[in-house]
């Protein structure tokens, strides 16, 4: 049995979590290229062949795009909120734990979506699965300001709030997203281009430099 830390200062720092991250994020990001190597162009006796069978594979290279594009944005996501917190706890140990099972499972569901983009299932596999991500990782902001004084020491009451608020944009347009995608598949990412405005709308009424941040 591990020994359990309950007083006021059980807390660590940041860096062995971070290294960690960025590793799963990295080798997630890496294994999205096998749903390409792994499949087969077929026979190919002209250029003319080898064009059309990676004609054929525009889904297969759509989707890895934007995956690839996705867990850029929750890396960055994640670095910029870390930029900001000194030390975390075993809750936000185990969030982040959480958020990475998601994480590691983008390969998985991108190929899915690739391959069943006709059934429902195939459809919201993606969606649902960064859906997941993001509220993990709003929700590990959320912890962290309800210790600002020890995790969030540089920053104001309406600082972390700013940044919560973006956070909370990114989860409200990721339930649209799950809702448009049952009818248009992936195309739905393209809600995420709102989310300027739509974290604009809710930081409305935050000094400005603070909702800035």
């Amino acid at each position: 049995m591990f020994a359990r830390r309950t007083h006021s200062d059980a807390t660590q720092s940041t860096g062995r979590l971070e290294a960690f991250t960025d590793g799963v994020f990295a080798i997630a990001a890496t294994l999205l290229v096998l749903d390409l190597t792994s499949h087969s162009i077929g026979t190919v006796a002209s250029d003319g062949d080898l064009l059309a069978g990676l004609r054929d594979m525009s889904g297969l290279f759509l989707n890895f795009v934007l995956s690839f594009v996705l867990l850029c944005l929750l890396w960055m996501t994640h670095t910029q909120q870390f930029e900001n917190v000194a030390r975390v706890d075993g809750v936000i140990v185990w969030l982040n734990n959480a958020r990475l099972l998601f994480i590691v499972l983008i390969p998985f569901v991108t190929g899915l979506t690739t391959e069943y983009s006709a059934f429902l299932i195939g459809r919201v596999a993606m969606p649902v699965t960064f859906f997941f991500a993001v509220v993990i990782s709003w929700l590990q902001w959320m912890w962290a300001c309800r210790h600002r004084e020890r995790m969030l020491p540089d920053l104001t009451d309406v600082q972390a709030t700013a940044i919560g608020r973006a956070g909370l944009s990114a989860v409200l347009i990721s339930v649209a997203v799950i809702a448009l995608s049952t009818y248009a598949g992936s195309i739905a990412f393209a809600l995420f281009l709102l989310d300027p405005v739509v974290t604009r709308m809710l930081q409305r009424g935050l000094p400005r430099d603070s909702a800035a941040s």
